[in-house]
């Protein structure tokens, strides 16, 4: 499933996040052909991109993310990031929503952030939504859940009582030691047609999928600036 490799992307490199500029102009065909087996992306999005487009171990590409500064920290200690969070962060973050089938979520960060999920900044499709949610705290009000003709799921603990609408696909998985298993969530998402999964966050799940050796690649945006303390980018501390 996983080899593990890690693409460290600069923010503040070109392709700039303005969709004003050369490298941006060429990013409209390359959703469409980067689902294309015969397709072939234009630079700069090949060397970027071109890794997820199929897994070296199965057909399986699950893709981890996450935005740091140099000193590693993804939050100042009152947990704010947007000083790290720059445009053209948000516009890579995006570019990725936009060539998977599906974007996660934990559930802390479903209720801290309320994201919506979707592909904004960028041309391209939005992908499924998931948010994993083992003892039913996610509201039916969150954004993510949105009726916008993107697929909702839900993966919950087998057992674990939900008021979700009913159209929300609701994925029961047997948790171990009050955990759902990585490996276990992404068979679920895969048996269901998900087989390129961006892991979006927050740290706590981006951890555990790489300690569960579940991510093939994981894409680091650095931020020019040194908070200090803060929340570290992998793990709790």
């Amino acid at each position: 499933m996983a080899d593990g490799r890690v693409a460290k992307i600069n923010p503040g490199e070109p392709p700039s996040g303005s969709e004003n500029t050369t490298a941006t102009a060429s990013w409209a065909a390359v959703p469409k052909t980067f689902r294309d087996p015969n397709g072939s992306l234009p630079p700069p999005w090949d060397g970027i991109f071109g890794p997820l487009r199929q897994g070296t171990i199965d057909d399986l590409m699950i893709v981890g993310q996450c935005g740091q500064s140099i000193d590693a920290r993804i939050a100042t200690p009152s947990g704010h990031s947007h000083y790290i969070n720059s445009e053209d962060g948000l516009a890579h973050l995006h570019r990725l929503r936009a060539l998977v089938d599906a974007v996660m979520i934990g559930v802390g960060t479903a209720v801290a952030d309320d994201p919506q999920l979707t592909v904004r900044r960028v041309a391209g499709p939005n992908p499924a939504r998931v948010i994993i949610d083992p003892n039913s705290r996610l509201p039916p009000t969150a954004r993510a859940l949105a009726a916008d003709g993107a697929r909702r799921l839900v993966i919950t603990r087998a057992g674990a009582r939900t008021t979700l609408p009913t159209e929300i696909e609701v994925l029961p998985i047997a948790a171990d030691n009050g955990l759902l298993p990585p490996a276990a969530i992404v068979a679920a998402l895969a048996a269901r047609g998900l087989r390129r999964i961006l892991v979006e966050g927050g740290a706590d799940t981006v951890s555990r999928f790489l300690a569960a050796g579940c991510l093939d690649r994981l894409h680091i945006l650095v931020a020019p600036i040194i908070l200090g303390a803060g929340r570290s980018v992998v793990g709790a501390d």
